[in-house]
């Protein structure tokens, strides 16, 4: 697919109702957005709507993108935000349905949930982690977790980079989140063997 000015040219054209320029920006980053809501361990209904509202979110917001050439960025962001949202909505759920069978769980259930609580913990401190790295470098890292086997020339298309730069780049980035979790004093880089 094309740079920039190409991406320029659709917005502009989706935001005038053009359907062909928006079923291209889906095709476009629509992986993108699957890796993100995926990135967040979500179960398929959840992360389907978190791709659901972000595509709903753009839509809204299509006339007023000041740099098309951005909207991989922007997706990502929102895309994020929304998982955040299901995870918390999720979370007090949860904390309210179960609160009143904490006292009648038996032993091995209890293990099983300190066992959850702690990987909840550690995750979370990974993706606190994560959330310091640079915009791109989340992205890309979010598209390739994707898919088991992700597709490199998507992934190329989807954020402008030559195929050849995504593997070194992807190495650069996870570096660089090692050293994140090293510098936080986190436990994740001995647990992990990271």
């Amino acid at each position: 697919m094309g740079g920039p000015g190409e991406l320029t040219e659709l917005v502009a054209r989706a935001s005038h109702g053009e359907a062909a320029a928006w079923n291209a920006i889906v095709d476009r980053f629509a992986p993108l957005l699957w890796g993100v809501a995926r990135g967040y361990r979500l179960r398929q209904e959840d992360a389907a709507d978190v791709v659901q509202n972000t595509w709903l979110k753009l839509l809204d917001h299509l006339d007023s993108i000041k740099q098309p050439e951005a909207l991989a960025g922007w997706l990502s962001t929102t895309a994020q935000h929304e998982a955040l949202a299901v995870l918390r909505k999720g979370k007090r759920e949860h904390l309210v349905r179960d609160d009143d069978l904490a006292t009648n769980v038996p032993d091995e259930q209890a293990l099983a949930l300190d066992a959850a609580l702690l990987d909840d913990e550690r995750d979370g401190e990974l993706w606190t982690c994560f959330g310091h790295l640079s915009e791109p470098c989340q992205v890309l890292l979010r598209a390739l977790m994707a898919s088991d086997r992700p597709n490199y020339k998507v992934i190329s298309e989807a954020l402008g980079m030559a195929v050849g730069s995504i593997g070194p780049t992807r190495m650069r980035c996870l570096d660089k989140l090692r050293e994140i979790v090293r510098k936080s004093g986190s436990d994740l880089d001995t647990e992990r063997g990271a």
